[in-house]
């Protein structure tokens, strides 16, 4: 179902799971960030409703009254009816890889006791897709769509389907690919009654495989394909990083829609993609710092995070984050006017620590400060005092942090004299493409520079050189 090929965006309404350890902001919050997501996925959010539970094991997660309210919504009949797949007994589901094993318990799974509802809107317009802004099961999904005849997402779903329609270049459609397919292995369904393929194995003995076993076995077999491909793509990506690894590298990172890009097309005076978008980003983009610095500067933008993003996609895109891995500096950029900044921040730095990057130097940069009043602003200056407080947008503020990256980088370098005698060829123009000239005198044997510069790129430029 896509929502692009309609004159008209499909109708949805946003259910919100509110469990004991979640605070009613944050639940509203959540709902809030759910509402941008399936916006930018190309829906029409035309309700919302919440439930506070304990957990949300139950088949259909909601309790029974809340779910007939769902129903209303959508034309439903509010009941549960008969699974047309085959019922597998519980010692069977241990043995399917593809499938978690609490499936096996959560047929059985009943109410958890009183159910705490929060208010909702009553129905407008029929909605034709119900969005769920936490996990569900194969089996929660299968329940849902039958008590509400509608189409059932959860929020992963919508993550990763925002992802592929973002994807631009191979490693990243690659990268989707995969998640999205192990994503959906252990929700296909049988469609016929589970009916053998046919003959058996050796000898003809035994059952064939059913149409749902020969499904997730070429899933498997695509999935295997898709990350030997990877992996290649992922050797040229190392060369490409190796070479830049005598380079000062910056990464910008940060949650969706934080304004890295924007931060980057200003830092850079590159045509990168900006967006008022979650997930516009999904590829990382490197240019020079601009205009040049010496030695230079290379600014990357990377992947936007979000909470609960979901694991598989971590996991697929530890390629792109590795830029982040490998940088000098870290810019961790927020958007300040945003009252729930401090919680994606925690995510930004949560999913960095799992990829290994948390031990990188990093700067905090507050942006889109345009929107503050002076009062927040003031008080923001006073939590975070050695944070950069900014708007990409204002040229001036740029021009500061670019002053301040080049000084950062600075504190750990030396002033020296290089001698060059004349007859050395090369070694002048290697100085001042990658160094920073602070002066220079000439004699009678050669030239003498006042250079800046680290005592790594100094030593081997003398031993290039032969220089002393």
């Amino acid at each position: 179902m896509d929502s692009f090929n309609r004159k008209t965006p499909l109708a949805a309404v946003l259910v919100g799971i509110q469990l004991p350890k979640v605070t009613d902001d944050e639940n509203q919050g959540s709902l809030a960030e759910l509402s941008r997501l399936v916006s930018t996925l190309g829906y029409r959010v035309v309700g919302q409703m919440s439930q506070k539970r304990s957990s949300q094991r139950k088949a259909t997660v909601l309790g029974d009254g809340r779910l007939a309210e769902l129903a209303s919504w959508t034309g439903g009949t509010g009941v549960v009816g008969p699974m047309v797949e085959r019922k597998l007994h519980k010692a069977a589901l241990k043995f399917d890889k593809n499938l978690p094993a609490e499936e096996a318990e959560e047929s059985e799974i009943g109410d958890e006791g009183p159910e705490d509802t929060e208010g909702s809107e009553a129905p407008k317009e029929k909605a034709e897709v119900v969005i769920f802004d936490c996990d569900l099961s194969p089996s929660q999904l299968r329940n849902l769509e039958s008590a509400t005849g509608a189409t059932v997402l959860d929020r992963t779903g919508v993550i990763i389907e925002i992802f592929s329609r973002h994807a631009r270049t191979r490693a990243a459609r690659l990268q989707v690919e995969i998640a999205r397919l192990t994503y959906v292995a252990p929700r296909l369904r049988e469609t016929g009654g589970g009916e053998d393929r046919g003959g058996g194995g050796i000898g003809g003995k035994g059952s064939g495989e059913t149409n749902l076993e020969l499904d997730k076995r070429k899933i498997r077999d695509r999935i295997k394909e898709l990350k030997q491909e990877l992996a290649s793509i992922a050797v040229e990506q190392d060369n490409r990083r190796s070479r830049r690894n005598q380079e000062i590298s910056v990464a910008l990172v940060g949650y969706t829609n934080a304004g890295k890009s924007s931060l980057m097309r200003a830092l850079t005076g590159s045509e990168v993609l900006v967006a008022d978008k979650l997930f516009a980003t999904l590829d990382t983009t490197v240019r020079l710092l601009y205009p040049e610095s010496r030695p230079k500067i290379l600014i990357s933008d990377t992947v936007g995070f979000i909470k609960k993003l979901p694991h598989d996609l971590v996991a697929s895109f530890k390629s792109t984050l590795d830029e982040a891995l490998n940088a000098s500096l870290l810019l961790y950029v927020v958007d300040s006017s945003d009252p729930t900044f401090r919680s994606q921040l925690e995510v930004t730095r949560s999913v960095l620590g799992e990829v290994g990057a948390s031990d990188i130097q990093s700067l905090l940069i507050l942006n889109k400060v345009d929107r503050l009043s002076p009062e927040q602003r003031a008080e923001l200056e006073s939590e975070f005092p050695d944070a950069v407080f900014l708007s990409a947008h204002k040229p001036a503020d740029v021009a500061a942090l670019r002053l301040k990256l080049i000084g950062y980088f600075e504190t750990d370098m030396v002033d020296a004299d290089v001698f060059i005698p004349y007859d050395v060829q090369g070694a002048i123009g290697e100085i001042r493409a990658k160094m920073r000239v602070l002066g220079e005198s000439y004699d009678e044997k050669g030239v003498v520079l006042k250079v800046r510069a680290t005592d790594e790129d100094l030593e081997r430029l003398r031993s290039r050189f032969g220089l002393k």
